[in-house]
């Protein structure tokens, strides 16, 4: 079986977990990242280097005008960071970007049918002998309740996929939407992360978006509590003290 899947890969930790999982699997992978006005573009530089280090092909597409059409949000316009309060785990908070999920996984589905019907039409593949997934680093669990982050979200999107491409019509290939993080805590991603060597040491996550992450934002705070909880000291730079007591190093060189 020829397996073919395509990542769409901030940078950030939960995305690279997902991205070293999918080539674990034996994947032909296409790492695809996406500049969409975000304010975290530093993300983007962090994404090229990761790429590298697992020598995996990567595509960057520049969306700009994205944040024209998704603008109520703090992470493409003027909208607060939210502070990470109990009262603000029960929202759905400003870092939710309007139907990014969705657009995401549009564009990744459109690169993947490309790829799998050049192999077919033009290297003359048999499609019965062709697996075509998109990897997504969605998680129901933790703090977003975004709503494009559930599991009968991505259900029904592949069945939208199956039913709007010549793949799924024409030559009965379903794309897959694998998700094998949504049911996982910060801490189960950090813990997985660390057994499959993926390079968290290169991973961007911080709102803020500087080389030293803050250690206050919802991002940073929820990402420090993971890493706690896995007993492992975050390789990230951080800009004010944290206290790792009781946690070890994670040695990145012995890949």
């Amino acid at each position: 079986m020829n397996k073919i899947g395509v990542v769409s890969f901030s940078g950030g930790q939960d995305s690279t977990t997902v991205l070293s999982h999918a080539k674990n699997l034996g994947y032909e992978l296409h790492a695809i990242s996406f500049i969409y006005g975000q304010t975290l573009r530093r993300e983007i530089e962090q994404a090229k280097k990761i790429c590298k280090v697992l020598k995996i092909k990567h595509e960057i597409f520049d969306v700009t005008a994205f944040k024209d059409i998704a603008w109520f949000s703090a992470l493409t316009g003027n909208l607060p960071i939210p502070e990470c309060s109990n009262e603000e785990l029960q929202k759905i908070p400003y870092t939710y970007v309007p139907m990014r999920n969705s657009f995401f996984l549009i564009c990744c589905a459109a690169y993947l049918e490309s790829v799998v019907l050049k192999r077919i039409e033009n290297e003359n593949a048999e499609a019965k002998n062709i697996e075509a997934s998109i990897f997504i680093a969605a998680n129901s669990i933790d703090y977003s309740n975004y709503p494009d982050c559930r599991p009968e979200f991505f259900r029904k999107a592949e069945e939208f996929l199956r039913l709007g491409s010549k793949l799924g019509t024409f030559y009965g290939i379903s794309m897959k939407i694998e998700t094998p993080i949504i049911n996982m805590s910060k801490k189960e991603i950090t813990e997985l992360g660390v057994r499959l060597k993926a390079p968290l040491h290169l991973t961007q996550t911080c709102y803020a978006g500087e080389e030293e992450a803050c250690g206050k934002c919802p991002s940073c705070l929820l990402r420090i509590k993971g890493f706690k909880e896995a007993g492992y000291i975050d390789p990230v730079k951080y800009r004010i003290p944290i206290d790792w007591s009781g946690c070890r190093e994670i040695n990145f060189e012995d890949k």
